[in-house]
């Protein structure tokens, strides 16, 4: 049994939902004008406890401090490191009930609780995912229970892995709704519906993010649609009715990272691990390691991160990313308790816009205002790839990567030969990749040369993706996504909206890669479900792991 069963709530906490409109509105209309988000009911006839701690990430022997609410006269607080063998390694009870209320913007200005508890880490504490929950009891003999987290970083006396892992925390802050609004919906503005381009990270987050109970459903098409049925969103329903974030499945750890992590553990595989902001404000954290790894959805990134990124390549390190969707520039202020991003409002809306630190313009890489490839720093970006295999985004296409250079040294061992597919049983290739412009010569994939992007890329494999979905007419076909993303990221890199740009950025594909760079080098899986090959068993993609990860740390 995995620890996290011991905190199964008996019913769901709460959500708040905003009335819903007529049926007959599109799905992106519905989910954007009508969001429902996690926040404290205040009802001293529902018990319930909420908890974040002061800071994200913190050093052996440093204080966490925790700020609550609660309407229970009394609850508890449990601390454990995540991962293949859990280890409890703090619990408090009877922890006294102090109820305060959230603010109407706690999701931008933080919620401002009082401090609930003080914890001094163990100076010799491993590096780690440590989470924090919190559970209150409930008159029918139930309990609500809530999950925070906080990550441990190594220090010289308590490193003990060659890789580290970088939580990629930016895109995890982007999806968390708590208290009603990131970056994609909420309740800002005179409608009370737009999304927040400033989030705040002194607040707890949303209800998936960090765990998830046994079959939730994932983003991938799941089972595939019949002949002629209407796109459904099965995440977005399961969300819905059992009390959990509308983008629970988009981001986080729960989804991604932990199945990782529970993969390499009992691989043998040593990680330590640290969040996007130590490597923001920490990049000398990375020195001490021969191999850097980041999986999952890694989408936001600051400018900073991205140049620790590069220089510790250039330098001879090497970065494994089994992870894929490189988009978005953020920024980060107060010592990373505030994350910007105006994304596709950035040049209307973003302070920076016109000024002389308009190269800090939080919008995507690929913007003509920024104009900084993301295949620089990962050898691909997201906007020549985008969404595969769910929705209207290809739901029957290919499900895995077709090699096209199996000599290489990533598929050693594996048996794997050109025009081979991988991972599609396990249905590796889905939710969003990243890609390049690519052309065919003689039956291989290279690269369309781009200033600022390597010239040593070699695309290893590939499959078909999508940035619209292709809505036929019809009752009923009301996609998701539809054009939004489409229309917004064509007029960031081309500064209009033209048939020409919409059908150059229609389709693309997401593609492994592996690229040098100074004396360093760099693979890329390139799509946000790698770890459903590694959870569900597929041997190829487990060896094409190994490969990766024995030969970056082979120092």
């Amino acid at each position: 049994m995995s620890r996290e069963d011991d905190f199964v709530p008996p019913e769901l906490g709460p959500v708040n939902i905003r009335p819903r409109k007529a049926w007959a509105m599109s799905a992106d209309e519905h989910w954007h004008s009508n969001p429902w988000y996690e926040a404290p009911r205040g009802d001293p006839a529902l018990p319930e406890v909420y908890t974040y701690t002061d800071t994200m990430s913190y050093d052996p022997g440093d204080e966490v401090v925790f700020h609550s609410t609660t309407t229970a006269p009394q609850w508890t607080l449990e601390i454990y490191r995540d991962g293949y063998r859990p280890e409890t390694v703090h619990k408090v009870e009877n922890i006294a009930g102090v109820f305060a209320p959230t603010p109407a913007d706690a999701y931008s200005s933080g919620c401002g609780w009082p401090v609930s508890h003080r914890w001094r880490l163990p100076a010799d504490l491993r590096s780690g995912f440590y989470r924090v929950v919190s559970t209150c009891a409930r008159a029918n003999g139930g309990k609500f229970v809530q999950h925070h987290f906080f990550v441990v970083r190594p220090t010289a006396a308590t490193r003990r892995a060659k890789i580290l892992m970088i939580l990629p925390t930016g895109t995890w802050t982007a999806y968390n709704d708590f208290g009603g609004a990131n970056h994609y919906f909420g309740v800002v503005g005179p409608g009370k519906d737009q999304p927040s381009p400033v989030l705040s990270l002194e607040r707890p987050w949303t209800r998936g993010v960090v765990w998830l109970p046994p079959g939730a459903p994932r983003i991938c098409a799941d089972p595939l649609p019949e002949f002629g049925d209407a796109p459904r969103y099965p995440m977005k329903e399961w969300a819905y009715a059992n009390g959990f974030g509308q983008y629970y499945a988009a981001a986080g750890w729960a989804q991604f990272d932990r199945h990782f992590v529970l993969w390499a553990e009992k691989e043998g595989y040593e990680l330590d691990m640290i969040t996007q902001t130590d490597l923001h404000y920490r990049p000398e954290l990375l020195d001490a390691y021969p191999c850097l790894t980041i999986v999952g959805h890694d989408e936001y990134w600051t400018r900073e991160m991205r140049l620790a990124i590069e220089a510790y390549v250039e330098r001879g390190g090497r970065l494994a990313r089994f992870g894929a969707n490189f988009l978005w520039q953020i920024r980060l202020e107060d010592d990373g308790k505030r994350q910007i991003c105006h994304k596709f409002n950035a040049i209307n809306n973003d302070p920076v816009a016109g000024t002389d630190k308009a190269h800090l313009l939080s919008t995507a890489w690929e913007d003509k205002d920024v104009a900084w490839p993301g295949a620089s720093t990962v050898g691909v970006n997201g906007l020549h790839g985008l969404y595969a295999s769910w929705g209207g985004f290809a739901p029957h296409g290919q499900k895995g990567f077709t090699v096209y250079r199996p000599e290489h040294w990533v598929f050693a061992r594996t048996g794997l030969h050109y025009a081979d597919i991988f991972g599609d049983k396990e249905r590796i290739f889905a939710y969003e990749v990243d890609g390049l412009d690519y052309t065919f010569r003689h039956g291989l994939p290279y690269p369309v040369p781009v200033d600022g992007q390597p010239e040593t890329i070699e695309i290893l494999a590939m499959a078909p993706a999508v940035l619209a979905e292709d809505e036929p007419d019809g009752e009923g076909f009301r996609y998701y996504v539809r054009g939004s993303d489409h229309e917004g990221l064509v007029k960031c890199v081309t500064g209009e909206v033209t048939p020409e740009g919409l059908a150059r950025y229609k389709y693309g594909a997401g593609m492994m890669v592996h690229m040098t760079r100074g004396k360093g080098e760099v693979v890329t899986a390139a799509t946000c479900e790698w770890v459903m090959g590694l959870k569900r068993g597929d041997r190829f993609t487990e060896q094409i792991t190994r490969n990766v990860l024995d030969r970056f740390t082979d120092s």
